[in-house]
């Protein structure tokens, strides 16, 4: 019986949580095939067996936390040569989201004959796209991939689930796909464990929150000539590659205030309670994802222009929804922005994502009549509902700084940078 124990997955990892088996007791395994999904503090990665066999014991349930160098899984290898070494790095730094939960089943379309055929060898794919098409249900050796080299994307595995194109060559038939019905309630109690991504975002927030002594300062921007020079320019930038979105506008215009106003762009060092003032304006853009939500990082905002931003941040949010993120794209923020003005709502009072000292609210920009120059007029209004961490920003000073964005934001040609 051979006992895989967990490796060393990371300098300075010690330990890390049962995300997901991939695997059960009396599975025959192959050298290199994923057992499970493990979650630390700086990535989740795919833990793959150095020997083959049949699964004998698995060591923990999922949620569970185990230690480096304790056993994972035994497995029966009917006497089988020693175990080849597996180094740290072959544990993917790639961080996974959660496999969202299995929609309901589509019904089969077959493939027609005019999709590439399913290719011979190794199947390129992320662990996050392998975990999703498990979790669709989908054998990911028989996806086309749409991506570069034949690499297969999300998009593929969902194609292939639903009937739906992954893109623009690639012809399905329709799936007739099935209505869930509402369900019903049983009377019946569930209790649903909070494991993997979901555990470190409540981690987090309590860490924050406990940490910091939070304020919020809520003001309203006119935005009325951002809605028209957004609109006026959306032509060019679609031109360059580009799709001009509000946020851009928001990063720029951020990066430029904060010059006047360094106390907000920091990180707090509380084992030596000191103020970190940062250099560099590093915006984390609170993404919301199937499995949860990440931060990924625009770094060096403030060298950058509109569209630099539109085409970073769209890059950017995509390899995180599709887990080709990089640890390094969630690393090094100064301040963060989180927007749910897609969805609706006013204003939200945003915890802070620690150790930054603010985070910055934006809200749905909507039609209300206003009096401008004693006549009631229709202008596109916004609210910005900024938090900060009282420890080192005073009330006064983050009323200054959201009364400076808003003037730059209400004439926003003032931050246009076209190149």
């Amino acid at each position: 019986m051979f006992v895989f124990e967990l490796p060393e997955i990371g300098e300075g990892v010690v330990e890390g949580e049962i995300v997901k088996w991939l695997v059960q007791p009396g599975d025959d395994i192959a050298v290199d095939q994923p057992l499970c999904e493990i979650m630390t503090d700086k990535a989740t990665v795919e833990i793959s067996t150095p020997r083959g066999g049949r699964v004998a014991m698995l060591h923990g349930a999922e949620g569970d936390v185990i230690k480096v160098h304790t056993p994972l899984v035994d497995i029966d290898d009917n006497g089988a040569g020693a175990p080849t070494p597996v180094p740290a790095a072959a544990a993917s730094a790639t961080p996974v989201p959660a496999a969202a939960p299995a929609p309901v089943a589509a019904t089969p379309v077959a493939a027609p004959a005019s999709l590439p055929a399913p290719r011979s060898g190794k199947t390129l794919a992320t662990p996050a796209v392998r975990s999703h098409a498990r979790g669709q249900g989908v054998d990911i050796a028989a996806v086309p991939g749409s991506g570069k080299a034949g690499r297969v994307t999300r998009a593929d595995i969902d194609a292939y689930a639903y009937g739906a194109p992954a893109h623009p060559t690639a012809i399905r038939a329709p799936a007739a796909l099935q209505v869930p019905p509402s369900p019903e309630w049983t009377g019946t109690d569930e209790r649903v464990r909070i494991i993997g991504l979901r555990r470190k975002i409540a981690e987090k927030m309590v860490e924050a929150y406990r940490t910091a002594p939070h304020f919020t300062y809520v003001d309203e921007v006119d935005a009325t000539a951002l809605v028209a020079l957004r609109k006026a320019l959306k032509p060019a930038a679609e031109a360059q590659g580009s799709k001009l979105t509000y946020l851009a506008f928001i990063m720029k215009a951020l990066a430029i205030v904060l010059r006047d106003f360094p106390s907000i762009n920091a990180n707090m060092d509380e084992e030596r309670f000191e103020l970190v003032l940062k250099g560099t304006v590093n915006i984390g853009i609170a993404t919301d994802t199937p499995a949860g939500l990440y931060v990924p990082v625009v770094k060096h905002v403030e060298r950058k222009s509109i569209l630099e931003l539109a085409r970073e941040v769209a890059d950017l949010t995509d390899r995180v929804r599709e887990g080709r993120a990089t640890m390094s794209d969630f690393q090094g923020g100064t301040i963060t922005i989180t927007s749910v003005g897609n969805i609706g709502g006013r204003f939200a009072t945003p915890i802070l994502n620690h150790p930054e000292v603010a985070i910055l609210g934006v809200n749905q920009i909507h039609d209300r009549p206003m009096v401008i120059d004693g006549q009631v007029v229709a202008r596109k209004m916004m609210y910005l509902s900024p938090s900060f961490d009282h420890r080192v920003i005073d009330g006064a000073v983050g009323a200054r700084f959201v009364s400076a964005l808003k003037a730059l934001l209400e004439q926003p040609a003032l931050v246009l940078e076209l190149r």
